[in-house]
């Protein structure tokens, strides 16, 4: 056998050594015998091919005809077969590892595979796994740690496969596992032209993180002993970037479904990341449906909601979602600005897309943000839009330049359709005083005549025309905005204007008339009702009254008709200065009526004391359950309630529930039922239009 050795590599000494030197080398070689276990017959062989090199090397004569060979191109030296092993030690302890791994793997192959129990056998084997142990401490110096965790790999399938040296084998093992983040660095970190080896790394990290127990490392796993949660932490921050936007939602979204909060809370941001850098106003929608759902501990998801309603051209949601954050210090910086608090918001979102979303993707490039340009995208309008036409919100261009924002401007038209419409309830907290998208004081003159008309059913009324009222005026003012429609005459413009106003006054006649049929339907339905009434069982009505009573009466399944629960009465909170009690009954209105509704008995009728979006969440969560064919049956309880902030214009307070849901299918088939005792719920409360509202709720706290 040949080897890639010379005789100066082989004694340890340079081409130019002395023969004092030599002999030096040679004596330091012998007293430094290797002890890995190496069976005593080839450590004499290997002593005597020592001898021989050096005796060649101190000999004048002998060393001019070696040295003339190796000028004359001759490398390597021959080794007979008994002293094979002895050369490939040499080899190894010359500083070629990978070489003498390569060859002792190749011979312990059939079919030159030693005999079964041979020195021969042991002396390979032993050589291979110490050889391929250097040769993966040689490539991680390189930062080639893939190569390095490639030896490892082959040197314990062949040590199984021999069946011997088992304690070196686990040895090798953790030296495999505890390479595994420098491998997944290594592959990941390569031109993505390597797909290959780009998936493999992928493939890789997700085993790991798996392994560990989501992001949080919640499972003791073989990871544990060499890297702990902050070695963990610091290792995917330098991965992170590495990987693209779309990569890292499709891992986050995948640990999330397998208990990863965390996991969640990242994908929400990967998501918003996507959709503002690829202008996809979609995504955010997926972002802030994540965002909703997450129980992250210590987590203020208000103002990172309100950021992407902000995107969403949805101001009044975005101040409300502002104003409810639990940070005192975020709200005291936004009442206190010196500008206009739309600015204000503006800039927070500004900042947070720099610095916490648009960073750490490979494939996204963190610039400077410019809300103007997203606004002005054409996608974006499109999408605004359509929104807009589903919601009848008005169209929202500001302008950003230097986070200045322009205030939208409007033609003497809306100005005196805007005189003669009320500030109506949205439902929503009081807009900062800088944003001005309210309406005006309507004369209330027309009010007296509802009185006359309508009796009891003039509040309900005088609110529906309200909201119709809004409802044109948000849609005439969406057409004034049109391009073309400003591009004309003034004549034409007003002539437009007589047309929707004629056509308004039509409406009104109609609505008048359907809701007279209305109430003469209602009111034979009421004298039904009330003899429905006498015929209830005493028990029944000893619940009512009870609920009545004490709002955080637990209701147990069916114990309570759907018609029963209809029947208490949603009344508003006009105290300026409301008791916890007054809260939990406003709060337990909500619980039983949302309740009611998501099992399919009735409608939801709260606008007294909940915010539109909620009801509209509601209203949504009750139709995605009708598509799926289910409905739920929800019994709550409140144990618990504390208040955690009160100003003149929002209350916070903090509620602990004993929580029971089941999912049915309409045919009966019960599907799934979760059970939290204590769930605990931060109930988010506005003052608005001279009462008190329901404007938000965080679970799981």
């Amino acid at each position: 056998m040949e080897l890639p050795l010379d005789h100066f590599r082989l004694i340890g000494v340079s081409p130019s050594a002395t023969s004092e030197e030599i002999l030096r080398a040679f004596q330091l070689r012998l007293d430094k015998t290797p002890d890995e276990g190496f069976t005593y017959e080839v450590l004499t062989q290997r002593s005597e091919l020592l001898r021989l090199t050096a005796d060649l090397l101190t000999d004048p004569e002998s060393r001019r005809e070696y040295e003339n060979l190796l000028l004359n191109g001759v490398s390597g030296l021959e080794f007979s077969s008994n002293r094979e092993v002895a050369g490939l030690i040499l080899l190894w302890e010359s500083g070629s590892p990978k070489e003498a791994f390569k060859i002792a793997r190749k011979a312990l192959q059939p079919p030159q595979t030693p005999a079964l129990g041979s020195s021969r056998e042991a002396d390979l084997t032993l050589l291979a796994a110490l050889t391929a142990r250097d040769s993966a401490i040689q490539e991680q110096q390189l930062r080639s740690y893939s190569n390095a965790a490639d030896f490892l790999q082959e040197s314990i399938q062949l040590l199984q496969r021999m069946g011997k040296l088992v304690g070196i084998r686990k040895e090798l093992e953790e030296d495999l596992v505890s390479l595994l983040p420098y491998r997944i660095l290594d592959l990941l970190s390569r031109d993505l032209s390597d797909q290959e080896s780009h998936k493999k790394g992928l493939s890789m990290l997700e085993n790991l993180i798996i392994k560990r127990g989501g992001l949080e490392g919640n499972n003791k796993s073989e990871y544990g002993d060499y890297l702990n949660q902050q070695e963990f932490e610091a290792f995917f921050q330098q991965i992170k970037p590495y990987l693209t936007v779309e990569e890292q939602i499709e891992l986050f979204l995948e640990l999330q479904k397998r208990g990863s909060i965390e996991a969640g809370f990242l994908a929400f941001l990967s998501l918003t990341a996507l959709g503002f850098s690829r202008s996809k106003p979609e995504k955010l929608f997926e972002a802030r449906r994540i965002l909703k759902k997450l129980n992250l501990s210590g987590l203020d998801s208000m103002p990172l909601i309100g950021c992407l309603d902000l995107l969403l051209a949805d101001i009044d949601q975005a101040s409300a979602r502002f104003l409810s954050s639990s940070d005192d210090n975020l709200r005291d910086w936004l009442n206190n600005y010196p500008g206009d608090k739309l600015e204000a918001i503006c800039i927070f979102c500004k900042n947070w897309l720099e610095n916490d979303v648009l960073v750490g993707y490979r494939d996204i490039d963190s610039k400077e943000i410019d809300l103007n340009t997203w606004f002005e995208d054409r996608e974006i309008q499109e999408f605004i839009e359509r929104l807009e036409k589903k919601s009848n919100k008005t169209t929202f261009r500001p302008n950003f330049q230097n986070q200045q924002i322009n205030p939208v401007s409007t033609t003497k038209i809306t100005q005196d359709i805007d005189s003669a419409v009320t500030n109506f309830d949205e439902g929503r907290l009081p807009l900062p005083g800088g944003i001005k998208q309210e309406f005006e004081k309507l004369d209330f003159q027309e009010n007296k005549l509802n009185q006359e008309i309508f009796k009891n059913k003039t509040i309900d009324f005088y609110k529906y025309l309200i909201e119709k009222i809004a409802e044109l005026k948000f849609g005439f003012g969406e057409f004034l905005n049109d391009q073309q429609i400003i591009g004309r005459s003034p004549l034409l413009i007003y002539l437009y204007a007589f047309l929707l106003l004629f056509a308004f006054g039509i409406g009104i006649g109609f609505i008048r008339n359907n809701f007279k049929n209305s109430i003469q339907d209602e009111a034979i339905a009421d004298k039904s009702s009330i003899s429905a009434d006498k015929s209830q069982k005493l028990s029944d009505k000893v619940i009512i009254q009870e609920i009545k009573k004490n709002p955080s009466i637990k209701l147990k399944p069916n114990s309570i008709k759907s018609t029963e629960i209809n029947s208490i009465k949603v009344k508003e909170l006009t105290k300026v200065s409301p008791s916890l009690d007054d809260i939990s009954t406003l709060i337990n209105q909500w619980l039983l009526n949302k309740s009611n509704y998501l099992s399919g008995k009735g409608e939801i009728n709260l606008s007294q004391i909940v915010n539109n979006g909620l009801i509209n969440r509601t209203i949504e969560e009750r139709k995605n359950d009708i598509k799926k064919g289910i409905y739920k049956e929800i019994n709550s309880q409140m144990l618990k309630i504390d208040l955690e902030s009160q100003t003149s214009s929002r209350i916070v307070v903090l509620v602990e529930l004993d929580y029971l849901e089941r999912i049915i299918k309409n045919s009966g088939e019960f599907i799934n039922e979760t059970s939290l005792s204590p769930l605990k719920v931060k109930y988010i409360l506005g003052f608005s239009n001279k009462s008190w509202k329901l404007v938000d709720f965080v679970s799981g706290l």
